[in-house]
């Protein structure tokens, strides 16, 4: 018995092996990403990419024209979090490394740990942290191999200048717009080059969807 044959186009097999070598790569960048690669094997690749990519213009956008409510939703989870900061082991060290990687302290200012019972300058707190700020507020002594744990005890008893001796007085907040501007040039570089890269799959992925057609076509 003579087997069925058929002329017509091809499948590519650089694209599709490059397709495959494309989700390989945003797979790697988290789990989130596998999903990308379920949902294009029925045959959806270059639509969720295309949603993708206009979700994170949308959000691009939505960043530049409400700026000032994300910073005052900053405010609210940094404050939120120093109210919090001793009832959470894992949140402590998310606060402590903040404010020690911006150099900073608080939202606003090592004042806002006025909002945190233990570090409150109020009479009635019993707390031997009161009027103080936690280590990771503390200006860091490149000569001191360990971290003095106590560094901020009491400095908030002291006036404005002496404070700017042992601790960073400036807030998280504006020192991450302070770094946001600093590397402006970085942090597109990086969207528009993911983007780029998006636009380039959905081709790609368009390009073998086209052949796929052309084949069933020609059956």
């Amino acid at each position: 018995m003579s087997g069925k044959h058929y002329k017509g186009h091809e499948v590519s097999c650089c694209i599709k092996y490059f397709i495959f070598g494309f989700n390989i790569i945003f797979w790697l960048l988290g789990v989130a990403f596998l999903g990308i690669g379920l949902w294009a094997w029925s045959e959806k690749f270059s639509v969720f990419l295309g949603i993708i990519f206009f979700l994170e213009l949308t959000a691009g956008v939505l960043a530049f024209v409400f700026k000032d409510w994300i910073k005052d939703q900053l405010n609210f989870f940094i404050n939120n979090n120093i109210r919090a900061y001793r009832d959470d082991i894992d949140l402590q060290n998310l606060i402590d490394f903040t404010q020690e990687y911006w150099e900073c302290c608080g939202a606003f200012g090592a004042d806002d740990w006025n909002l945190n019972i233990y570090f409150n300058c109020t009479d009635s707190n019993p707390s031997r942290e009161k009027c103080g700020v936690p280590f990771s507020c503390c200006t860091k002594d490149p000569a001191e191999d360990v971290i003095n744990t106590q560094c901020g005890y009491d400095v908030r008893a002291k006036s404005s200048d002496e404070q700017r001796t042992y601790i960073h007085v400036k807030g998280c907040v504006p020192q991450f717009e302070k770094w946001l501007q600093d590397n402006l040039t970085v942090v597109a570089g990086i969207f528009i080059g993911i983007a780029l890269l998006q636009i380039f799959g959905i081709c790609l992925a368009q390009n073998l969807v086209s052949d796929i057609e052309a084949v069933q076509a020609s059956w």
